[in-house]
């Protein structure tokens, strides 16, 4: 942010990307969620550092999202089916999201259609991390 914000238009959006696991306890994941609370922590801080500047800062927390990174936690195929069928369990839409539905979100948060949005943590997790 240091190097890009002399570059960065006045009353732009900045979008971070945090995880629901900033506000989750999950193991083997203490050190991951905790860099993303620092993200979460970032966007609060930085309305009010940018404000002068209009510059909105949002944070967007993506829930289990169905990518090769999921897969590749586990060793093998069986390993990760089981995964995957364990994350879903925990959501109550039933399924793991998927990528264009996180773009969805970051682009509704960089359009003018939010220009009222502004240190918001928009989850985009099918209600895994709000029960």
């Amino acid at each position: 942010m240091q190097k890009a914000l002399p570059l960065f238009r006045d009353g732009g959006s900045i979008i971070l990307n945090a995880s629901t696991a900033a506000s989750m306890g999950m193991p083997a994941f203490s050190v991951y969620s905790a860099t993303k609370a620092s993200v979460r922590s970032f966007a609060r801080g930085w309305i009010l550092d940018l404000a002068n500047r209009h510059i909105r800062v949002n944070a967007v927390s993506p829930g289990p999202i169905a990518t090769p990174g999921v897969d590749r936690l586990a060793t093998n195929e069986e390993q990760a089916q089981q995964f995957k069928a364990s994350m879903v369990a925990g959501i109550p839409l039933g399924r793991l999201g998927a990528p264009d539905e996180v773009a969805k979100a970051v682009v509704f948060l960089a359009s003018g259609d939010s220009s009222f949005v502004n240190g918001a943590e928009l989850f985009v997790d099918g209600g895994f991390a709000q029960i």
